[in-house]
């Protein structure tokens, strides 16, 4: 399984999935549809499938075009997230596969939309998994809560997501990585792994490299919010339960002018 970044807009990424054995390919929320087709055709690869996240335009918004250039292809979105373009609605626990060796799995992360959508790649017994998390799961940070509640983001991202298995590489919606960690800090300012990672992301940023992928176990060591669990964490923020964590650490984020 081979996973390749296609940077779009300002600072989303599309990606490309390919399953090396029969090069069918998948593309994950194809905002700018030529350019994923480009990166496609450069790797000889056929796409069959969309995996879109959620139903913002930014993901979602490439989804009628790519069905124009891409006759029969398959556009994947969560069931109550009325996803522009989608042919087929999935909902948690549904598996789809691609080419020989590549199963997906959805799994309904809600909070930042209703319907918002994970999708869990495994591929041979050797390659680590994958996830791409939309805009739920951001390399040490989360999405705003715009339909959803922190309890939700609290299911998602510290039950749903941190299940994972460790190794698991996390591909989301944004390169947002610097920002986020440097708010990290304000929350956790003696992590150690939370400057580790800061300035390794400075480092890819100035170098034109992206920050993604991550892992779960590097979010479970970073991300504030997916450490809300921890009494040190909660503590921290003047709360006494995850949920709270979750919710104070989200409207400290959304204040923020770092």
């Amino acid at each position: 399984m081979k996973v390749i970044h296609i940077p779009c807009l300002e600072d989303n990424y599309s990606y490309l999935v390919i399953d090396e054995n029969t090069k069918q390919g998948a593309v994950v929320d194809p905002v700018e549809p030529e350019k994923v087709i480009e990166v496609a055709k450069e790797n000889g690869v056929e796409l069959k499938l969309v995996l879109t996240t959620h139903h913002h335009w930014d993901h979602a918004g490439g989804n009628e075009k790519i069905k124009e250039l891409v006759p029969g292809i398959k556009v994947y979105g969560g069931s109550v997230d009325n996803v522009k373009g989608c042919t087929n609605k999935v909902e948690n626990g549904d598996k789809l596969s691609l080419g020989d060796s590549i199963t997906i799995l959805s799994l309904h992360t809600p909070c930042h939309t209703k319907g918002h959508i994970s999708y869990y790649l495994t591929g041979k017994e050797e390659e680590d998994p994958a996830v791409f998390t939309g805009d739920t799961l951001f390399v040490a940070g989360c999405g705003r809560f715009f339909e959803g509640t922190a309890e939700q983001m609290h299911e998602s991202l510290c039950v749903t997501l941190a299940s994972l298995p460790k190794p698991t590489r996390v591909y989301c919606g944004h390169e947002y990585t610097v920002k986020n960690l440097q708010f990290a800090q304000t929350v956790e300012p003696d992590n150690g792994k939370i400057s580790e990672k800061l300035s390794w992301a400075e480092k890819q940023r100035q170098s034109g490299l992206p920050t993604i992928p991550s892992t779960i176990e590097q979010e479970l060591e970073t991300n504030p919010f997916m450490r809300v669990d921890l009494p040190q964490v909660q503590e921290r923020v003047g709360c006494k339960s995850p949920v709270e964590a979750m919710r104070e650490i989200r409207l400290r984020k959304d204040n923020w002018r770092g």
